[in-house]
């Protein structure tokens, strides 16, 4: 079974929503951890978001990267840039991917435009993950 880390800067937005649809499209293929170079707690904005696409990750935790050092993962994915550039070398065999998402939780203005802002965000990772899983994980 393949293993794949998502990285994010705090790992409580792009990152668990990554993590959400990897595990969605992987079905039982693939085993998905997300962590942070930091932890700010998953955030509820991105649970409500994908629970309005029918996914709950209301039992998520926000985890540091350094707790999965001793896990052999096959793919890595950082999810923003600055994880890309924070994120300590951990011995590795490791394919790595990047794609920069923005952060809805930095989205400013009504409620229903940060909603949109996480909801934008959402679609660009769903697509993304089940692109992903369609190429790499078989």
């Amino acid at each position: 079974m393949k293993k794949i880390l998502v990285l994010c800067t705090g790992n409580s937005c792009r990152s668990q929503i990554a993590h959400g649809y990897l595990a969605h499209f992987a079905k039982d293929k693939a085993l998905i951890y997300s962590a942070g170079v930091e932890t700010h707690g998953v955030n509820p904005k991105a649970v409500q978001t994908m629970l309005e696409d029918g996914i709950d990750i209301s039992h998520h935790t926000s985890n540091n990267v350094l707790e999965y050092t001793n896990i052999d993962f096959d793919f890595i994915i950082t999810v923003c840039d600055n994880a890309k550039e924070r994120c300590p070398y951990f011995p590795s065999h490791a394919l790595q991917f990047h794609h920069n998402f923005s952060d809805p939780a930095k989205a400013v203005g009504t409620e229903e435009e940060i909603k949109n802002a996480f909801a934008r965000v959402r679609d660009e990772i769903k697509t993304f993950s089940e692109n992903f899983i369609s190429e790499h994980i078989k």
